[in-house]
């Protein structure tokens, strides 16, 4: 073990984390032929194997749990021991480790932006991923803070609202219902709908007020990504519901429905477990954030009802 590296031992426990050599790649943005390698160096360190595979699926060995247990313990010392030089060298140098919601990449970048520009010596790790996403970094401590819309129900953690998130109806320009005022929301079961993927935050939302309305749309299609849905709408596929932020900085190939019981109120938070004592740089964030998200509020014109 004295040959192994730490570089070996993160590509470990993101692989035995994942049981995927592919994930573990994107989640390190590596090739996967590199954390083959790296994986057959730390084995040959340790002297068994660390990974059994059975059919397409990766088991960890014995020797495998131990060192994962083991991998744990140690990033854990090493990010208390990041967090306490932080601290001592206070706001001139540290790392910031950030995981945001899918929709929030359209407004976080330019908050982030003027927070370097008053920190020009912290480095900022982003992350952009889904709820499932989000909630599999959370369990696994891997950021500082987390910024979403939706609070997760099963996990013990502390959590600050700080910006509005409307979710609106949105359509292609020259869609018939454009300019028509407060449109019943039983209209929207005639419409082809495109929706975000199973379980993503937007479509629980969405899906929840057509329950409470008994209303049943037909989705046509299912995309992960807010740009793709964009642009299907805009090439006339159907209609959807997205964030209002989801528009900025314009939109000019689509048009907000004024349908009854939109926008739907919702906010974004942030989000970290309870229990974990933040660095000095994410307590600067923290607080920047409050203040900042007024400020962008108050300044940035968002289009859509309400």
């Amino acid at each position: 073990m004295n040959q192994a590296t730490l570089h070996q031992l993160k590509v470990f426990e993101a692989a035995a984390r994942h049981g995927s050599f592919t994930r573990a790649a994107e989640e390190l943005f590596l090739t996967q032929p590199t954390i083959s390698m790296q994986i057959k160096q730390l084995t040959k360190s340790v002297g068994i194997p660390l990974f059994e595979q059975v059919g397409k699926r990766l088991y960890l060995t014995d020797a495998g749990r131990e060192l994962f247990a083991t991998c744990q313990e140690i990033f854990k010392i090493l990010a208390a021991f990041e967090m306490k030089v932080a601290d001592l060298k206070g706001l001139k140098q540290g790392q910031l480790r950030l995981a945001v919601i899918t929709t929030a990449k359209y407004f976080i970048p330019r908050l982030l932006g003027a927070f370097c520009q008053l920190y020009p010596g912290i480095e900022i790790a982003l992350q952009v991923t889904n709820h499932e996403g989000i909630l599999e970094r959370m369990t696994n401590n891997q950021d500082d803070l987390y910024i979403m819309s939706q609070i997760p129900e099963n996990l013990d953690i502390n959590y600050q609202e700080f910006l509005e998130n409307p979710l609106i109806v949105l359509a292609p320009i020259n869609h018939p219902l454009a300019g028509e005022k407060n449109i019943p929301i039983s209209r929207l079961a005639n419409e082809p709908f495109i929706m975000r993927e199973p379980g993503s935050g937007t479509r629980r939302a969405v899906q929840k007020l057509f329950e409470e309305n008994n209303v049943e749309v037909k989705v046509k299609l299912e995309l992960g990504s807010n740009e793709a849905i964009k642009q299907a709408i805009a090439g006339g596929l159907g209609i959807s519901v997205l964030s209002r932020h989801t528009l900025m900085p314009y939109a000019e190939d689509l048009t907000v429905l004024d349908v009854e019981h939109f926008p739907i109120k919702r906010n974004w938070y942030m989000v970290y477990p309870n229990g974990k004592q933040l660095s000095i740089v994410a307590r600067a964030y923290f607080e920047y954030l409050l203040e900042a998200a007024k400020q962008f509020a108050s300044e940035t014109v968002l289009y859509g009802n309400g």
